[in-house]
Parts: structure tokens; C-alpha cells; sequence
């Protein structure tokens, strides 16, 4: 979905018109970025996917996470401590959200994350052929703040998913469902990432008995 979109090619900041609408709309927007710059911060990525809503945000971080550069060190642990601070943010009533300079700070190899968004690029096509505004009462504002509630609890754990293989990538799986719900107002989304959440968390539980 094409977006106004205007940038500084040497410079520090990014402006977007608008949210992205799917998931190859968000790719395409991260790697208009990443496309300048060698390395490319965290606070740069969140300028150009917009940080006043929490269905770009939440989709950002779920697309990191099943990405290969999950495998970067300290990155699961990175993206947890931005979805407790926008999850909590949302439950408090926020309408933007604030975030560290730390975080904002935390960059990536350009050429490592197109890597990754090139690797995204088809089933990022599959999945928004599925996409439509269905149930949308399930991705309102009151369902918003229940998928927040959810991602506050799987923060909390993402530190432990530097030690075991593939669970940040689980993880980012029902991070993804939920922000494409959040974006696109599709309530059965909020529904699979919801079922695929519980579903990984008995498996999990049940393998530790």
C-alpha cells in the first residue's frame, strides 16, 4: 500500500504519513530506512513505522523476533523490555509511548536487516492476502488492551529465550498475529495468536513436567 512517505537520506530522522496497513506495507517502510545507512537504530525503525499506535509497534517487534536477526545476541532480551514498556504504557491509558534513549539507541548492520526483510518478503505476501477487517470488535480499543495484558505476561519471559533454541521465534509468531489484528482490524487474527499462545504455553509447560 503506497505511503507518503519523506526522509533526511543522511540524517537522524524519519517522517511517515499514517500507519502501515499490512505486513509488506511495514517491511517495505523498514527497508526504505535501512537502505541509507549502514547501521540502522532502533529509534529509527520506530520513527518510520509510527510510534502513536500499538499495532505498528507490536508488529515491529514480532517481525524482529521471527526474523533471523533474532539470533543476534541480546536481541529477544531487547524486544522484551520494549513490549513491557509499551504494554504497560497502553494499559495505563498512554496514547504514544515513551521509550529510553538506551533502547532507541540499539542499532543492527543494514545489511543483516535487509537480509531479514527480504527473507520476509513472500509469506508477507501470504498473509496479507488473509487479511481483511472482520470481527473488529476483538481489535478495538477494548481488545487492544486485552492483547496488551497478554504481551505484558510474555515480556516478562522473553530474557529466558536467549537460552532456549527457537522460542523468541515462537514468540514472535503470536506477537505478529496480534499486530496485524491491531492494524488491519481483523479480529480473527486476535483470535489464532491467542489460540497458537495458549497452545505453545501448554506444550512448553507440559514438556518441563
Amino acid at each position: 500500500m503506497p505511503q507518503d512517505n519523506s526522509r533526511e537520506n543522511q540524517g537522524s530522522t524519519v517522517t511517515v504519513s499514517g500507519q502501515p496497513r499490512s505486513l509488506g506495507d511495514l517491511l517495505q517502510r523498514i527497508a526504505e530506512v535501512a537502505s541509507t545507512r549502514e547501521r540502522v537504530r532502533l529509534g529509527i525503525i520506530m520513527q518510520a513505522v509510527g510510534t502513536r499506535s500499538f499495532g505498528p509497534v507490536l508488529l515491529l517487534i514480532g517481525v524482529i523476533l521471527v526474523s533471523p536477526l533474532s539470533g543476534l545476541p541480546g536481541m529477544p532480551t531487547t524486544m522484551g523490555v520494549l513490549l513491557f514498556l509499551i504494554s504497560i504504557q497502553l494499559l495505563f491509558g498512554r496514547h504514544s509511548f515513551w521509550m529510553p534513549a538506551w533502547l532507541l539507541s540499539r542499532s543492527v548492520p543494514s545489511d543483516k536487516l535487509q537480509r531479514a526483510l527480504r527473507w520476509l518478503e513472500r509469506p508477507a505476501r501470504f498473509i496479507d492476502w488473509w487479511l481483511r477487517p472482520r470481527l473488529s470488535y476483538l481489535a478495538s480499543s477494548g481488545g487492544a488492551v486485552g492483547v496488551a495484558a497478554l504481551c505484558t505476561l510474555l515480556a516478562l519471559v522473553m530474557p529466558l529465550m536467549e537460552v532456549v533454541p527457537f522460542s523468541a521465534t515462537a514468540a514472535g509468531v503470536a506477537i505478529v498475529t496480534f499486530g496485524l489484528a491491531l492494524v488491519a482490524f481483523d479480529g480473527l487474527f486476535v483470535l489464532i495468536g491467542f489460540a497458537y499462545l495458549m497452545t505453545v504455553g501448554s506444550l512448553a509447560i507440559a514438556g518441563l513436567l
